[in-house]
């Protein structure tokens, strides 16, 4: 019987991109904006950023660590319970090499009640290595991380992403394929697709079934820089709005709610322009694009 409630969208932003605001400033403009979560930002600064400023990838008013992370789980849940956001999931960067961050991460997101943490395999993708030989080691180290979060009752999150051995739905799929679906998923990131690793929407989100836990969208666009000596036209990546980018995000929503995707979808836009003009114009495009 149904509960007579109905099944909606799930939006959210990652506070990756908010490196200026508290976490209760942070909240308050996704609530306002009419989001419905918010993914935390959970990482170490990188000592080459420090004192440089508030940035994306460098330093945080809302500054949330592995270290930190237990102590400040109830402080995260009630702030984004007071503005009616779930914890969509856990932005870290941990490597499924470093244990011992991993479980520091997996205690935070079991207190505050995420769902999953990303975690990555132990190297990119250069071509330096042989794929054979980085895919047998992630598969090593990931499962190894897999048991640790398991322990806590949240999943492992592989995410989608260029210079990886994972650019793609099926090639992620064959890594986490390997253990259950209750403790690992993957981040579908719409935005990394498009500059490496496309796959038809369709069989992507067919493929990852039961592994699909989360998604990123962000817009990205081509630019001709001319050719080089041999007549080859040479491309840049320029950041842009998302009904401007070369992904299909309507056909992409359209299939979401055809499998009954229970996640997020969660925005992330690091072009520099203003915070609230970005969020703004991301969720009232993806509301209006829902069909």
């Amino acid at each position: 019987m149904s509960d007579g409630r109905e099944k909606r969208v799930r939006y959210s932003a990652t506070s990756v991109m908010m490196p200026e605001l508290t976490m209760e400033e942070q909240t308050a403009l996704l609530h306002r904006l009419g989001f419905d979560g918010i993914e935390w930002r959970v990482r170490r600064v990188p000592e080459e950023q420090r004192g440089k400023g508030y940035s994306e990838w460098g330093e945080h008013k809302n500054d949330l660590t592995p270290e930190n992370f237990l102590d400040n789980a109830p402080h995260m849940k009630q702030v984004a319970g007071d503005c009616r956001l779930a914890i969509a999931g856990i932005a870290s960067n941990a490597a499924a090499t470093d244990l011992e961050q991993v479980r520091l991460l997996a205690q935070g997101a079991q207190a505050c009640g995420a769902p999953f943490l990303r975690v990555g395999c132990p190297k990119g993708y250069d071509g330096s290595q042989d794929y054979n030989e980085l895919y047998e080691e992630a598969v090593e180290a990931y499962g190894k991380a897999v048991e640790v979060v398991a322990g806590f009752g949240v999943k492992a999150a592989l995410e989608i992403h260029g210079h990886t051995i994972h650019p793609s739905a099926s090639l992620a799929h064959r890594i986490v394929s390997n253990w259950d679906p209750a403790h690992v998923c993957v981040i579908l990131d719409a935005n990394n697709m498009v500059r490496d690793g496309f796959e038809t929407t369709e069989i992507a989100l067919e493929l990852l079934g039961p592994y699909l836990g989360h998604v990123h969208v962000g817009g990205h666009r081509p630019l001709d820089k001319g050719r080089d000596d041999v007549g080859t036209v040479q491309w840049e990546w320029q950041g842009c709005p998302l009904g401007d980018g070369l992904y299909d995000y309507p056909r992409l929503l359209r299939k979401l709610k055809a499998v009954d995707y229970a996640g997020h979808i969660s925005v992330e836009d690091f072009r520099p322009a203003p915070l609230e003009d970005k969020l703004r114009s991301a969720i009232g495009y993806l509301k209006s694009t829902e069909g």
